[in-house]
């Protein structure tokens, strides 16, 4: 198990990402807005910024099967299984959603370009 508070956000980050390459469900302690803590196994489908700035994961909840988003800041300590995932993705809309006070960040890279990379791209993008 690995503690948030121990490593970077990068660090923590990066990490989810190799998870999602790779198809590899996370377990999280996750505090909920309400300070409320809870512990779920999740399968990682993409990562997006609010307006706001947070990173926020997108996930399948095992327990459940529904899709959740999860803010990264409010990660308190996550654990990568070596197993497949095993629920199903929603399949994506023809029309996206109308949503407000989201911004869409593009970073384009090759096909092989490593995880930590594509974290860098990622963060040089938010920057600009």
């Amino acid at each position: 198990m690995r503690h948030t508070n121990r490593e970077t956000s990068t660090t923590t980050l990066t990490r989810l990402i190799k998870a999602l390459d790779a198809k590899h469900p996370v377990t999280i302690t996750y505090v909920k807005a309400d300070g409320t803590t809870t512990v779920r196994t999740i399968e990682l489908y993409d990562v997006v910024v609010s307006a706001a700035g947070d990173i926020l994961l997108k996930a399948m909840d095992r327990e459940t099967g529904e899709s959740r988003s999860f803010r990264l800041d409010r990660l308190v300590s996550y654990t990568t299984h070596r197993s497949a995932y095993v629920v199903a993705r929603p399949a994506a809309d023809d029309k996206p959603a109308r949503t407000t006070g989201l911004v869409t960040v593009t970073v384009l890279y090759p096909v092989d370009c490593p995880a930590v990379a594509r974290v860098q791209l990622l963060a040089d993008a938010l920057a600009a």
